[in-house]
């Protein structure tokens, strides 16, 4: 299987290209960049750095991946992009790497869609099967598991944690944690409950949804303190994978708030 590069690309002698890459007319490929089987630049798509592409992906006009980051405490140190398989990124995509001040490199799973306009910012962590939709800012640190949804023009804010199986509504405004599992919406985001169709569509059972739900609503009651209802869902929960799932995820971090519901 060969390599096929147009005519009017500018491709660096020393990029690695693996079997089948297909480079369309004007883009950029930089020396450092790793491009893996069957990867497929439209046109027009410019990558630099120490970027690495997975098996299968396929990039679209006006994709920018691996310049440095928007950090002015970024000194020019090594950093790098990392992104996985079969993974899409439309037009006008851009992803940075990381910085020499924090986590030095950006990483995107496998599966993943990206739709037009959207943006991931230096040193993110993203999951498999994530779907960016149009126009989504991630800043920066922002870490998302497996199996999230990011409505259209929604911002998530730099450090934020969205959980997997996560979901947040079109333009929504995402300044604390996510739970994994939870529906955020609106400007600033609230948790509206549970991702419940995204856990149908998965194949989750119906006893995992209903423990789920009702342990959602013993740790967002109105009855004592957060903590103390955390504690009781993990007492009554223990054997439940997908309920501790979201008591570890909260019990992980103390220094950010979680996305609560909004107060009645």
């Amino acid at each position: 299987m060969s390599v096929n590069i147009h005519p009017s690309a500018h491709v660096d002698s020393h990029a690695q290209l693996e079997d089948g890459v297909d480079i369309g007319p004007l883009c950029v490929v930089g020396p450092r960049v790793k491009l893996g089987k069957n990867v497929r630049l439209v046109s027009q798509v410019n990558i630099a750095g120490d970027t690495t592409i997975g098996d299968d992906c396929e990039l679209y006009p006006f994709v920018s991946l691996g310049h440095p980051p928007q950090d002015f405490k970024h000194t020019g140190g090594a950093v790098s992009l990392k992104i996985g398989a079969r993974t899409i990124l439309r037009e006008l995509v851009n992803i940075h790497p990381g910085t020499d001040s924090g986590r030095r490199e950006t990483v995107v799973g496998d599966d993943c869609y990206f739709m037009v306009g959207s943006h991931l910012a230096h040193e993110g962590r993203c999951g498999n099967h994530v779907v960016f939709s149009n126009g989504v800012q991630v800043g920066g640190c922002v870490t998302i598991g497996d199996h999230v949804i990011l409505g259209g023009l929604s911002a998530i804010h730099q450090f934020t944690r969205i959980g997997s199986h996560a979901f947040v509504g079109g333009m929504a405004t995402v300044t604390t944690d996510v739970i994994p599992y939870g529906s955020v919406v609106g400007n600033t985001a609230h948790l509206a409950g549970l991702n419940i169709i995204g856990l149908k569509r998965r194949g989750f059972d119906r006893r995992t949804i209903r423990d789920l739900r009702s342990a959602y609503r013993l740790m967002f009651a109105h009855e004592g303190t957060f903590q103390e209802r955390l504690e009781d869902a993990s007492r009554l929960y223990s054997d439940n994978e997908v309920v501790m799932e979201i008591i570890d995820f909260i019990n992980a971090q103390d220094k950010r708030s979680i996305c609560l519901p909004e107060a009645r």
